[in-house]
């Protein structure tokens, strides 16, 4: 009953939302001064400002830290948590509590259960907004494919991490409580015909062109595109081993002239021609990459233990670069550290200005779509053709051309490429290892190295919120964990 009394309070204001989200529009989108769990009702999608105010509010949710939950993408996010949980990241020094227990994989719902929340509240005014919108009349609102198809990309989006954090989930595409409310979870299968039908949907609505706040052509690309549709559905793909639809999907993107891959230390910067989508901090906002995992202190780590700095670069990543690799020097920073025995840490360093509004937070480029192209090109028993790929790549880092020429010595070269090019970003590197059948085998031997108790198969899927289970009867946690 409080629930249903909170869904029909906050349809109440809706109208007073609306006028809010018009005033606002006109900032970045983390500038909005709506809560970020307000859901806003048809009277927000009267004209084309009111409805892409309502989206900036879902992009502005993934980037900051609420209901208990880091950022999906920024900072302290689930690249941050998922490299803890796996090889990529290591705790040093006096890590948080949390920290350490993702270090040593010994979470519970009290440390996972925050994102889910966070992605399904922002899937639920997705949901609101495709109906909203739909719903609308055409008399102000000029831009409904672009909100319509910003809509279905982002609830892709979401939908993508909830199945790759958690495994069987619930796969909710409408706004009414009543259904929502006892949902049971669904397989993964289930799950991707969903993402993919939702993405098929952004690609026929949305823009070649990147579009503003009020629908006019601009060259942010603060919201996706059509490419940034094909992109993560190029990545779907190969997820669900659908390697020819992979392929064509990739191919789409490389084959746009907008994008090209420039050098490493422009990768990430907002004007990359490398970026298909990218998220903006708020106004006098900023990245930087070093700041979330040593607090910003350079160039010397603490003495230990009496000021520990948390977390850094796995020397399990560090030394997967091959010699010359220059994305080591490029995208990583050294620290040393000052105690009785000093030694040297690595930093994830992709972000490096504190400066406003001259790097965003990529969360699909063009490398990605190469080395989505040159796996499912493997598994097309076209060889050459994956082996030109992943040397695109190679070369960008200034490395030779891979001596790999079997499938088996193509596809490790893809894993190795795929972890020194997107390492800390998005969870690449966990989704990476489940989705090959190497995480079990692998995390068997790292866990009790990292100081955990030891690794069990369930462990690769993570738990959900108890209050959850308890507010909906066909819920239940996932398997292995309390």
């Amino acid at each position: 009953m409080k629930r249903n009394h909170h869904y029909n309070m906050l349809r109440r204001y809706a109208a007073f939302i609306a006028c809010a989200l018009l005033i606002s529009s006109c900032k970045k989108y983390l500038d909005i001064p709506l809560p970020l769990d307000v859901i806003a009702g048809d009277a927000a999608y009267t004209n084309d400002q009111s409805s892409a105010a309502v989206l900036n509010n879902v992009y502005a949710s993934m980037l900051t830290t609420n209901e208990g939950a880091d950022a999906v993408f920024d900072g302290k996010s689930t690249a941050y948590s998922s490299g803890l949980y796996t090889d990529e990241l290591q705790a040093i020094g006096l890590p948080t509590a949390t920290e350490r227990l993702y270090y040593q994989n010994n979470i519970q719902a009290v440390n996972t259960g925050g994102a889910w929340t966070k992605l399904y509240k922002g899937i639920y005014n997705l949901n609101l907004a495709i109906e909203g919108i739909t719903r609308a009349s055409s008399v102000n609102l000029h831009y409904r494919e672009q909100w319509l198809g910003e809509a279905y990309f982002m609830r892709a989006l979401l939908h993508f991490y909830l199945v790759n954090l958690y495994g069987d989930c619930v796969l909710a595409i409408t706004s009414d409580y009543r259904v929502n409310s006892v949902l049971p979870r669904t397989t993964p299968q289930a799950v991707y015909v969903q993402i993919i039908k939702d993405l098929q949907q952004a690609q026929g609505l949305l823009s070649d062109d990147y579009k503003d706040g009020k629908g006019l052509t601009t060259t942010d690309k603060g919201r996706p595109n059509k490419a940034a549709a094909t992109a993560l559905l190029a990545r779907v793909y190969l997820y669900t081993s659908d390697w020819n639809n992979a392929e064509i999907q990739a191919s789409a993107v490389i084959g746009n002239s907008r994008y090209q891959l420039p050098p490493l230390a422009q990768v990430f910067l907002k004007a990359s021609t490398e970026t298909i989508w990218a998220l903006a901090p708020g106004q006098g906002a900023f990245v930087r990459d070093y700041s979330a995992y040593n607090s910003g202190m350079a160039p010397l780590v603490p003495t230990f233990p009496s000021n520990g700095v948390g977390v850094a670069m796995s020397d399990n990543l560090a030394n997967t670069f091959e010699p010359g690799d220059q994305r080591l020097s490029a995208w990583t920073r050294v620290s040393s550290d000052t105690g009785s025995t000093p030694r040297t840490y690595r930093f994830p360093d992709k972000y490096k200005t504190n400066v406003h509004d001259v790097e965003y937070i990529v969360v699909l480029r063009l490398a990605e779509q190469y080395l989505i192209r040159a796996e499912a090109r493997v598994k097309l028993n076209k060889l050459s053709n994956a082996q030109a790929d992943l040397n695109i790549v190679r070369a960008r880092a200034g490395l030779a051309g891979t001596p790999a020429t079997s499938p088996n010595e193509l596809l490790n070269a893809i894993e190795k490429e795929r972890r020194t090019e997107l390492f800390t970003e998005a969870g690449h590197r966990l989704f990476d290892l489940r989705r090959t059948d190497r995480l079990n085998a692998l995390m068997t031997i790292l866990t009790p190295q990292k100081g955990g108790t030891g690794w069990q198969q369930y462990m690769q899927w993570w738990p959900i919120p108890t209050n959850d289970i308890f507010a909906n009867p066909n819920l239940v946690q996932t398997a292995g964990y309390q």
